[in-house]
């Protein structure tokens, strides 16, 4: 374990109780009544939660941008997440919403279908630059979609729990949430970890790559299957979170040798951090109603992005 995760771990496993304490109403366990039960039933469930969409995001940011060998890849070029948030919308639609399981399993089919497409199409030897175009292309059929859904919407209730959905949340997500997104996460984020090294030997080049015998039809199956599960499973349960992992890796890089295979794990556990810290902060501003968070990061990772861009136009990237 290098010295980013221990930081990164350290941190973690000091936020995550100040964080069932958080909220609007502060929670003081020896005297707020009820209150093992509204940590173990409510907030506990929702940090856990937290914790795992987040160490996926994280992952996923750390091992697409060793892949395409650019600091500004995030997950969402894979298509995948439009395609999981394209399959919620859809039982949104239909009204299959009303049992708790259908949105998730409608999203994670939406997932699986994205993974099917972007490994179809890019094929067994397509590069890179056809990967990534293959899942720009996906992502804007999904948006398309999703969009057509919005408008013909069958109902006023339809339309605003889609919009609300797509905004990402942890609002009132329970122990069953936890029970869903957990094993697909750490098995996904176990995958990109077994593509690390070939990632490492993919800073090379794709043809000193290839040399060390770095396979990239295996490269490109252990990536999609591994971000599609993270990215899928933390749609399926909270929408779409944004820009977690774009941010994360930046703030893992420096503290670390570069290398993709140093970088996952502590990404994982910064991403983890990064939404735990969100989620608790929009619980306590004091707004009417809870901000959602998806909104919360993206108004964070859009001027992040923004001075990401400034940096690389100086050539500081």
């Amino acid at each position: 374990m290098n010295r980013a995760s221990l930081i990164f771990g350290a941190l973690l496993l000091l936020a995550l109780p100040l964080s069932l304490l958080a909220g609007r109403v502060w929670i003081d366990p020896a005297s707020t009544p009820n209150a093992a039960l509204i940590l173990m039933e409510l907030r506990l469930p929702r940090a856990i939660l937290a914790v795992v969409i987040g160490a996926g995001l994280g992952a996923s940011g750390a091992a697409m941008q060793g892949y395409l060998r650019n600091p500004l890849a995030d997950p969402g070029l894979f298509g995948i997440a439009p395609m999981a948030a394209l399959g919620a919308v859809a039982s949104l639609w239909f009204g299959y919403s009303a049992s708790a399981w259908l949105l998730p399993l409608f999203a994670l089919a939406g997932a699986g279908l994205g993974m099917a497409m972007l490994a179809l199409i890019a094929g067994r030897s397509g590069g890179i630059a056809l990967f990534t175009l293959a899942g720009l292309m996906i992502a804007s059929l999904a948006g398309a979609l999703t969009a057509l859904a919005i408008t013909f919407s069958p109902s006023a209730f339809a339309m605003s729990e889609i919009v609300m959905w797509l905004n990402g949340a942890l609002t009132d997500r329970s122990w069953r949430e936890v029970t869903l997104a957990t094993p697909l996460v750490a098995l996904g984020i176990l995958l990109l970890a077994f593509a690390a090294r070939p990632l490492d030997a993919l800073t090379l080049g794709s043809d000193a790559a290839r040399s060390l015998g770095v396979r990239s039809d295996r490269l490109l199956w252990l990536l999609v299957v591994g971000i599609g599960l993270c990215v899928g499973a933390g749609v399926a349960v909270a929408g779409i979170i944004g820009f977690v992992g774009l941010i994360v890796p930046h703030l893992v890089r420096p503290l670390t040798d570069r290398l993709p295979s140093s970088l996952i794990l502590p990404s994982a556990l910064a991403g983890g951090l990064l939404v735990l810290v969100a989620d608790s902060v929009v619980r306590i501003l004091p707004f009417v109603t809870e901000l959602r968070l998806g909104i919360a990061l993206s108004l964070i990772g859009a001027p992040f992005f923004l001075w990401l861009l400034l940096r690389m136009r100086r050539g500081r990237i």
